[in-house]
């Protein structure tokens, strides 16, 4: 009994060891999930690495080369150094059939500062065909115009400028673009006074304004002009000093948008460039486009930030500086005491080079508090 009953132990125990070395076998031969399990995570991983470098690949590189406004695409200017929202509004003002014809035209494009545009300025290449040519009694731009324009369909007499109407301008040789232009000019500034003002409209060519000066009757009514300069502010107005009452004496801004335009001056600490009021909600574009003749502004007055020492607060309701650049500039300014460039700021990836550009007119780089 005693052997049957020691040989039916072995027996269990060698069954016991071959069923495991089976099932370890089959365990090894099936195919082993790791790399599956790992590859979706290593791709959740490398999520934020690849979406930063796809930010960097569609942003402006920061290094400036030469490029002509008249012919480069987007991806072109991109890779000049022109920011994205400039290089769209370039390529908008081709389209509707605007030429650069000399550097500064690029000053004129929407959206460009005075700082961006002076960055810019050593890189623009105007090409030959694109470039202003001399004008000579040859090579006119009028007398190259249809004989519809330019020349008078009517017998010319004496006329007044402040109530002339389009339709006789179109008489005279005007186109009909020119004559809507000479008429809205006239509402800006409030009436042709003298002869000076009518060849300021930049619609008027100085042979077709030298034509008619015999037949231009202007107001000598001195009482009449005393009523004109109490009624209307002198134009272009000073948008950092104007108060409400001023600003909505200018033909496009209404009352709601004075005080939006004096609330966000406030929050700015002032206007650099007249181009910032097309940032407000209630400036459309065209709006702004009537609107821009008649206001400038003094980058003189504007307030200006401490940025090593200025306070939380004061940081934090400038319009221009986001809650990223505040955690950063409140901890890094911790760290390393401050700055003494907004280029060291755009090392510490404080800002993008578009962002300093912006915030730059605002920034001193004081050593002290005072």
């Amino acid at each position: 009994m005693s052997t049957n009953k020691h040989l039916n132990i072995f027996g269990s125990t060698i069954l016991t060891i071959i069923i495991c070395a089976i099932t370890a076998v089959i365990l090894l031969s099936e195919p082993r999930g790791t790399e599956e399990v790992a590859t979706p995570a290593a791709k959740e991983g490398a999520t934020p690495a690849a979406e930063e470098g796809a930010t960097r690949e569609d942003s402006a590189t920061g290094e400036f080369r030469a490029f002509d406004p008249n012919t480069a695409d987007y991806r072109t200017l991109i890779s000049s150094g022109v920011p994205r929202n400039i290089a769209v509004n370039i390529i908008k003002w081709r389209k509707s059939g605007k030429v650069f014809h000399i550097r500064e035209d690029l000053a004129t494009c929407y959206g460009m500062t005075d700082s961006l545009y002076f960055l810019l300025e050593p890189h623009i290449i105007i090409g030959k065909e694109y470039r202003l040519k001399p004008r000579t009694t040859s090579d006119n731009h009028y007398q190259r115009r249809s004989k519809h324009h330019g020349e008078s369909k009517v017998e010319l007499e004496p006329f007044s400028l402040d109530t002339v109407t389009s339709p006789y301008l179109e008489l005279l040789g005007f186109s009909p673009k020119q004559a809507q232009l000479i008429i809205r000019y006239r509402e800006i500034i409030g009436g042709y006074r003298t002869f000076e003002k009518f060849a300021e409209c930049y619609a008027v060519d100085s042979t077709m304004a030298e034509r008619l000066r015999p037949y231009i009757i202007f107001n000598s009514d001195e009482h009449a002009d005393n009523e004109v300069s109490i009624s209307q502010p002198a134009l272009p107005i000073e948008i950092n000093s104007a108060d409400s009452a001023t600003l909505v004496s200018i033909v496009g801004i209404g009352a709601k948008s004075a005080q939006q335009i004096i609330r966000y001056r406030e929050l700015l600490g002032g206007y650099y460039s007249v181009d910032q009021i097309s940032e407000l909600s209630m400036v459309t574009e065209d709006n702004f486009q009537r609107i821009l003749p008649q206001i400038w502004c003094d980058s003189a007055k504007i307030k200006k930030i401490n940025i090593n020492f200025a306070r939380l607060n004061e940081l934090k309701t400038h319009p221009y500086i986001t809650s990223r650049m505040l955690k950063l500039i409140v901890n890094k300014r911790v760290l390393k005491g401050g700055w003494s460039t907004i280029a060291e700021m755009i090392e510490d990836d404080i800002f993008s080079n578009e962002e300093a550009m912006r915030i730059a007119p605002y920034l001193l780089f004081g050593s002290t508090s005072e």
